[in-house]
């Protein structure tokens, strides 16, 4: 007796995928949001490019390493090797105060705290970055610059063999780069904060509880458990509160007095950034001062770029702790 097999079962179709028409919707809008936002950079750059080449041309002096900043002269004579300067090191500055602070901050309200302080607290860092900078600007010229005086002489006493806290003059007023750079600090301070504590508030319980099971302090939990995978969200709060201290214009243009000297001297009166040299001088500027200012922005928007480019090298090396595949 003979059997037949049955026949086989014809294989599955693939399932259609249905698009609706909201999904459609979406990805027009966010794929174009993503086209204009490189739009307006595009333009932002050829801006700031032609109107720059325009006075760059013009200049008789080199406008990488000139010192004074003399566009109405005739022949115009500017350059930014003071402004680079002063801008970098108040940024430096105030990055090496804020930071450690912040995420100290960060981590007392997340792990440390009673829940009804940690509240209070962050409602209070939430209020501080909601103050203009020129609030802080005033506040930093009328009450921060006299106290920082007895600062000054402390650090140019036991500090100044070190000629970066080698105060030249005893008496001059304290409006100098390192001012500047404290008050930097206050002002990025809230941004860094902010962003780092909503970061480590990511950090699976199961990471904590787990390293606590294995007989881990609390202080080896923050170190082994929690720092690294929140180290990339902390370097991108970090590379905010940069981007703000480098662009920072009202309250660095209040405190600082401005001077085109270039001086390893940071508690002297001397320097300059670019944010506070364009507010300063582009009021009284004609028409060519105004795409010698440009000129200077445009270093300062190159600036910006290698700043955020290489924290994205940063995170894009550590990306195995970035929590993305917890």
């Amino acid at each position: 007796m003979t059997t037949t097999a049955p026949p086989s079962a014809a294989p599955p179709r693939a399932a259609k995928t249905v698009t609706r028409p909201g999904d459609r919707i979406f990805a027009g809008m966010s794929r174009g949001s993503g086209i204009f936002l490189l739009v307006v950079m595009a333009a932002i750059a050829v801006f700031l490019t032609v109107r720059a080449v325009s006075a760059i041309s013009k200049d008789h002096g080199n406008f990488l390493t000139t010192f004074e900043w003399n566009a109405s002269l005739n022949p115009p004579v500017f350059g930014i090797a003071v402004l680079a300067y002063g801008t970098v090191v108040s940024s430096i500055i105030a990055m090496l105060i804020a930071v450690p602070i912040a995420v100290g901050i960060a981590l007392f309200i997340t792990h440390y705290a009673p829940r009804r302080v940690g509240g209070v607290l962050a409602y209070v860092i939430d209020l501080l970055a909601a103050v203009p900078s020129i609030i802080y600007g005033l506040w930093g010229a009328i009450f921060l610059v006299p106290h920082m005086k007895g600062l000054n002489l402390w650090l140019d006493k036991y500090f100044g063999w070190t000629v970066i806290f080698d105060k030249q003059d005893p008496n001059s007023a304290a409006r100098s780069l390192f001012t500047v750079g404290i008050l930097l600090a206050i002002m990025i301070l809230p941004i860094i904060t902010n962003v780092s504590r909503e970061v480590i508030r990511q950090v699976p319980k199961m990471h904590e509880e787990a390293a606590l099971a294995l007989g881990a302090t609390r202080w080896e939990v923050i170190r082994l458990s929690v720092l690294p995978f929140a180290r990339s969200g902390i370097i991108s709060a970090s590379m905010l509160g940069l981007g703000r201290a480098l662009g920072e214009t009202m309250a660095v243009a209040t405190v600082l007095s401005a001077s085109p000297q270039l001086s390893a001297h940071l508690l002297d009166p001397l320097g300059g950034t670019f944010s506070q040299n364009i507010v300063a001088k582009f009021g009284e500027a004609d028409q060519f001062g105004r795409d010698a200012l440009i000129a200077s922005g445009l270093v300062l928007f190159f600036i910006t770029l290698l700043v955020n480019g290489a924290a994205r090298l940063i995170i894009a090396r550590r990306k195995e702790y970035s929590g993305a595949n917890a």
